[in-house]
């Protein structure tokens, strides 16, 4: 798969631009490293066909029309793409005309979104450079340097160098089939290097949710980020509490969903970031000593499903996520004279309520959440129908996985998950007997103690008088 540009980058002519390229006599920008389509391997076999008929319609209607970033990077990797972005020169309106099964969105980024079915291609036009007589509408930053707004448009060059990282700045042209590398992409892929463009300081003030970027391409591809960009990450993480708890749900769905999230949380934890994240969680573990392995162990499950193609709900990891808060909560209301119960559901709501300050959490997922921590409490209690009972529930499984999680990760001794999992594949004789066993031994974590009956009172022979 590399064999096409290897050569290209070993040739005697190949000259490589600084990261904005070489300037000329003028002062101004040479233009990018064009690599024909018989030097990379780059094919439109890779392409859905919804992303070809967009490209096509575009450049047959006279605008220029390129594939970008990480469809054309995992092209290059050798792995195959899902996703397919879209630049061109026209603008989210024009867009609009040509496509009549598209919609513009969005007010701090316009792009329209043209839908085939299930899949919906991205088109966005070309970014262009910010200047003073922009008015807000158009543009704005916050004092920090946030952008709040951008839909300055410009050249493809321009482009190009607002993109983050320099292997998203490939640029796949419908024209000829040609890559256009802007920024030392393919260098930079070739050394599985990421590397932002531009000063990275100023890119994280932009936009914050760039480090979060660079920690998931890191894991996702295997890639080591480069010094100068990753030197500021520590001192510039809390910036990421300016983001919106809504936008940092779908940050952390992608982090953590798209199977490489043991990876991916070691880390945000190295560069400060998972404590801008989730806080509570960060203390937790400083206390807990088996909150990061519970995690790791949750994370390293929903990893190994996503590579199976199971099915993966984030309800459960983010219980894992939250669980080492819960039981801290938990323990302070129960030595302060509050039942098991309902200081559960206490701590829950505490635990909840903090977390949505940083992040979103849908109640779609919040409630299965909170269903898996309550089905807790109840494992142990195995006697008389409660198992059953129990084992009917719609969210056993998940309690029951998150079970065998916690004793896996030491936060309680073995058996109670050996238990259940015999009940589950037992027949009727086998339930029966281990029913009976649980109801006369002690379950692991449950209660020993035996109702004693209560005496019948005698009446009086006398009746009433």
């Amino acid at each position: 798969m590399f064999k096409g540009f290897t050569r290209f980058l070993q040739s005697p002519g190949a000259h490589f631009r600084t990261l904005f390229g070489p300037q000329d006599a003028s002062g101004g920008h040479a233009g990018p490293r064009i690599i024909p389509r018989d030097q990379h391997p780059v094919s439109r076999q890779h392409f859905s066909e919804p992303a070809l008929k967009v490209l096509y319609r575009l450049h047959n209607a006279g605008f220029e029309a390129y594939l970008v970033g990480g469809c054309i990077r995992d092209s290059l990797l050798g792995k195959m793409p899902k996703d397919f972005d879209v630049a061109t020169d026209a603008t989210p309106e024009q867009v609009r005309e040509l496509f009549r099964n598209s919609r513009i969105i969005g007010r701090r980024f316009r792009i329209v979104h043209v839908r085939f079915g299930r899949e919906v291609i991205e088109v966005t036009t070309f970014r262009g450079t910010h200047g003073d007589d922009h008015d807000d509408h158009i543009a704005q930053q916050s004092e920090h340097g946030l952008l709040l707004r951008d839909n300055v448009w410009g050249s493809v060059q321009e482009d190009a160098i607002r993109r983050d990282f320099t292997v998203n700045a490939l640029y796949y042209s419908i024209a000829d089939f040609s890559i256009h590398d802007f920024a030392d992409g393919m260098r930079d892929i070739e050394s599985r290097t990421l590397r932002l463009i531009g000063d990275p300081a100023v890119r994280y003030r932009e936009d914050p949710v760039r480090m979060l970027r660079a920690v998931r391409f890191a894991a996702k591809l295997d890639f080591h980020i480069a010094a100068d960009s990753e030197a500021p990450i520590g001192e510039l993480a809390p910036l990421l509490l300016q983001i919106p708890p809504a936008r940092l749900f779908d940050e952390v769905l992608k982090l953590f969903m798209a199977g490489y999230g043991v990876v991916t949380f070691r880390l945000l934890r190295h560069y400060g970031l998972f404590a801008m994240l989730f806080p509570e969680t960060d203390e937790a573990m400083a206390q807990q000593p088996w909150a990061e392995p519970l995690i790791e162990h949750a994370l390293a499950s929903t990893d190994k499903r996503i590579h199976e193609e199971r099915p993966v709900t984030p309800a459960f990891l983010f219980a894992a996520l939250l669980w080492g808060p819960v039981q801290r909560r938990q323990a302070a209301l129960q030595a302060d004279g509050m039942p098991p119960v309902p200081a559960l559901q206490l701590a829950s709501q505490q635990v909840l309520s903090r977390q949505l300050q940083h992040i979103s959490i849908p109640k779609r997922f919040s409630m299965p959440m909170r269903d898996i921590w309550d089905l807790q409490q109840r494992l142990p209690q195995r006697r008389g129908k409660r198992a059953l009972q129990t084992r009917e529930h719609p969210r056993f499984r998940a309690a029951y996985d998150f079970l065998l999680l916690r004793e896996a990760a030491g936060e309680i001794e073995a058996g109670l998950g050996e238990w259940w999992t015999a009940y589950q594949e037992g027949d009727e004789h086998e339930q029966r007997r281990l029913l009976e066993k649980a109801g006369a031994d002690a379950a692991p974590g449950g209660d020993s103690r035996r109702r004693r009956p209560r005496k019948r009172r005698r009446r009086s022979s006398s009746g009433p008088s």
